[in-house]
């Protein structure tokens, strides 16, 4: 294949100008409200003057899926480039070092809030599939661009893509996401947890009057830390994602309207973002998890035969049978698995294949500390997957976002290279 003859069809000066473009679109999803409309139309436009059919989809108001599939000539298997067009909050413009939309050139960085995750390798997959138009060289199969709505959210754009059909077809798939251009073929998964815990609100001058629905809280987020330090001690260390983890992000007590000091709430709610490993099971987590919260709440019931005095007692268990003195719940809301894809992959060994070629280099194997829209595709779907991106991982979510003109640069070019390989193998 002449490789040398598509890279040269990627120009670094059209490649600054569409990520610049494509931040200067804002697409925040803000209070889960849609906001990908405006940049999602405007990628579909673009991809059809490239001569690609192009379909836009509706996931939600103000979201849509653009799919777009380039045709090779014969048959051969199909190669999707996954990339999502909604960005994070900016958070406080005004803490910018220069507007968080404005995608400035400074350097060799492009400055906003989307440049490294993920809009610079957008638009570094958009140029790789130009090049490849451009370039006339011929190719078995077919290309399947899937620009999704809310990565950064739920991830329903992906679950529309796949309930919709469009991965029937797929025969692997590589994750457009900023992890510095490494080979990474492994992800942690995540489990969303909230819990609920409910007592009776009260005085605090007088709290045996009412249930405190905070400390049992307490004691279960102690107990959820304990099983995580078991985890980490019966799995170790991964290699590439390092330790599962259970941490409590979210802690509210009330749950709604004002908290005040002297008011003993009626529930306590905490959020747990749980990332899981390799050889961990969701399925056993969640059993645990659900087995704590049971025995916590039991053992709620038993204090109460020893704890408050005779008349304090009897008032409790009466609100008992009401249903209002002490429930705890939990929910698991989001389950995200983790993958792990073998070297030996087709895809895999196409993308090694391209970074040799491109790089003179041997590419450096890495893991995905976060879940992507590949979690879904893998653990939905079946699609062999492979995570390559320009821009630091630590930078994605921060103020001042940045990505590397360079870094994009290669990131294109070892796009168009790997799907030569892979559609030409």
């Amino acid at each position: 294949m002449k490789i040398d003859q598509v890279l040269k069809e990627i120009k670094r000066e059209e490649l600054v100008k569409l990520t610049q473009e494509l931040i200067r679109i804002p697409s925040v999803r803000r209070q889960d409200r849609g906001g990908e409309e405006k940049v999602a139309l405007f990628v579909a436009r673009l991809i059809e003057e490239m001569g690609l059919d192009v379909v836009v989809e509706e996931v939600e108001p103000g979201s849509p899926n653009v799919i777009g599939i380039l045709q090779g000539q014969g048959d051969g298997p199909c190669l999707m480039f996954e990339c999502h067009t909604d960005v994070v909050t900016e958070g406080d413009g005004s803490e910018w070092k220069y507007d968080p939309f404005e995608g400035k050139l400074v350097g060799n960085r492009i400055y906003g809030r989307g440049a490294c995750d993920t809009k610079g390798n957008l638009a570094a997959a958009l140029k790789a599939v130009e090049a490849i138009c451009r370039s006339g060289i011929s190719f078995k199969g077919k290309i399947l661009l899937g620009i999704l709505a809310d990565e950064e959210g739920l991830m329903r754009g992906v679950k529309h893509f796949i309930r919709n059909g469009w991965t029937n077809n797929v025969n692997a798939a590589i994750i457009c996401e900023p992890v510095d251009n490494h080979l990474c073929i492994t992800q942690k998964g995540a489990l969303r947890v909230e819990l609920i815990t409910t007592g009776k609100m009260s005085h605090g001058a007088m709290p045996l009057a009412g249930f405190n629905p905070i400390p049992p809280m307490v004691s279960i987020l102690e107990r959820m830390k304990q099983l995580e330090e078991e985890e980490i001690e019966r799995l170790g260390k991964d290699a590439f994602l390092g330790y599962p983890s259970i941490t409590p992000t979210v802690l509210q007590a009330p749950m709604k309207g004002e908290p005040q000091l002297n008011v003993v709430p009626h529930q306590c709610r905490a959020l747990l973002d749980i990332r899981t490993i390799p050889g961990q099971s969701h399925e056993a987590l969640k059993k645990q998890l659900e087995d704590i919260v049971k025995e916590e709440e039991r053992a709620i019931y038993e204090s109460l035969e020893s704890g408050p005095p005779k008349e304090i007692r009897e008032s409790l268990e009466k609100g008992l049978s009401k249903g209002v003195s002490f429930q705890a719940a939990l929910n698991v809301f989001e389950d995200r698995p983790w993958t792990k894809t073998s070297r030996e992959e087709p895809i895999v060994q196409a993308v090694s294949k391209a970074y040799r070629s491109v790089t003179g280099e041997e590419p450096i194997y890495d893991g995905v500390p976060g879940a992507t829209d590949g979690t879904f595709l893998t653990a939905w779907a079946g699609i062999p997957i492979i995570t390559l991106g320009a821009g630091k991982r630590m930078i994605p979510h921060q103020k001042d976002e940045w990505v590397s003109v360079e870094d994009l640069c290669l990131t294109a070019k070892l796009y168009a290279a790997s799907a030569l390989e892979f559609l030409n193998r």
